[in-house]
């Protein structure tokens, strides 16, 4: 790659949302607004190799993108006759084509946050939230989100064509949701967010375990919401969360590619630099009323990131924690790792009651950890012959080769002869 073409993948990287959000504001069209920026990239290339890399990349591809814009609605008849309006203008105080932008005509820092609210509206299903943002948040390409997700790019780019149409059909305004709607459509932006980075962290299909450029989007994207509200403690929370755990991305797996589980990995390795930032907003998402689930979520995972060793852990205070999750955030998912916690402080018997309580509930049914917990729990009293049972359960539902190879080496430890 030359120096120019890095150049210009790491403006793509950290400089597409920004460069887009302020096209938007030009042409009230997301499908005008992302040719006019793809134009913009292709043009740097040719003319940073020309003229050297600009001292402001994105500011340059703005400004070209704007331009982009301005010519192809010059060359409308009109704006309203010509355009396919897939956002509608502001209802007070509303923005024509061209209006107020930061200085050098970049987005104001706003408008990323609308962009980013834009693809995560209640109005889409989860799926489409999650794509629409890769797509025009992150400006990952359609092959990429498809590979992500292991469907073809013809299923994805119906997919995210199909959350246009749909935002168009609703008349989803490009503006900041009002106080009222606020908290609910933050917590569906973080949602969205922290599945992005659960699908990179550990990927639901796929030879590897991890996608590191889907987690390491999904980090950037909680950076710059959290630059953007820093005032909000979910925010911090999420930002802190995705730090702790992205920080022992190194040391999840061996040099052939083998699950390391949490206490064989080498805590030397871990990227302290991350622990201690994401350890400080713990410290600031917490107090102020009761914490929300990515607080606490957060507070826990910076126990394990902190912890001197994997026995040496504050299991203790993590089950408390796990309890106020609990109740912030009911959910079996969030029970079933609690039993985790309770094996370590209460001994595997009385977790071992809980996982088969949240196995007669029946909703985690189709997820693979629940028998591949109970197997452990099983394996740790010595009732080889059940846990052998329940990890075949988990291999037959486990999706990534990662994790069915680690499970398959447990099977083999503990099936009778």
């Amino acid at each position: 790659m030359t120096p120019v073409q890095r150049a210009v993948a790491d403006a793509h990287r950290r400089e597409w949302a920004t460069v887009l959000a302020a096209t938007v504001r030009v042409t009230r069209d997301l499908d005008l607004a992302e040719e006019c920026v793809q134009d913009a990239y292709v043009a740097a290339l040719d003319a940073w190799t020309r003229g050297g890399v600009p001292s402001r990349p994105g500011a340059w591809l703005t400004t070209a993108a704007r331009h982009n814009a301005l010519d192809a609605l010059r060359r409308a008849r009109t704006l309203r006759s010509k355009l396919h309006l897939l956002v509608e203008p502001e209802e007070s105080g509303a923005e024509v084509p061209g209006g107020p932008v930061g200085e050098d005509g970049r987005a104001v820092p706003g408008d990323r946050l609308r962009l980013a609210f834009l693809c995560c509206h209640p109005a889409l299903a989860i799926e489409a939230r999650v794509a629409l943002t890769l797509r025009l948040v992150c400006g990952l390409t359609v092959p990429d989100i498809a590979r992500a997700f292991l469907v073809s790019e013809t299923t994805m780019a119906a997919r995210i064509t199909r959350a246009k149409k749909k935002i168009a059909a609703a008349r989803v305004p490009f503006r900041m949701p009002g106080p009222e709607e606020l908290p609910e459509r933050l917590d569906g932006v973080l949602t969205v967010i922290h599945l992005l980075f659960t699908t990179g962290h550990t990927a639901p299909a796929g030879p590897a375990l991890t996608k590191d450029d889907i987690a390491g989007r999904a980090l950037d994207l909680a950076r710059m919401l959290h630059g953007l509200m820093p005032e909000q403690r979910e925010v911090r929370g999420l930002l802190a969360l995705l730090l702790a755990n992205h920080a022992r991305r190194a040391t999840r797996t061996a040099a052939d590619g083998r699950l390391l589980p949490l206490e064989e990995q080498d805590r030397s390795a871990w990227d302290r630099e991350a622990i201690t930032e994401a350890h400080e907003l713990v410290l600031t998402a917490l107090p102020g009323g009761a914490p929300g689930r990515f607080a606490l979520q957060a507070a826990i995972a910076s126990l394990h990131a902190t912890a001197p060793t994997y026995a040496g852990t504050d299991w203790e205070q993590i089950l408390v924690l796990y309890d106020a999750l609990l109740e912030a955030w009911p959910s079996p998912v969030v029970a079933l790792n609690r039993a985790v916690a309770v094996a370590m402080v209460r001994g595997p018997a009385a977790a071992l009651a809980e996982v088969e309580a949240l196995e007669g509930d029946g909703r985690l049914a189709r997820h693979h950890y629940l028998p591949a917990i109970k197997a452990d729990l099983l394996r740790r009293q010595g009732r080889n012959a059940e846990a052998a049972t329940a990890y075949e359960r988990a291999l037959a539902l486990a999706g990534n080769d990662a994790e069915r190879a680690f499970l398959a080496g447990r099977l083999a430890e503990t099936a009778p002869p």
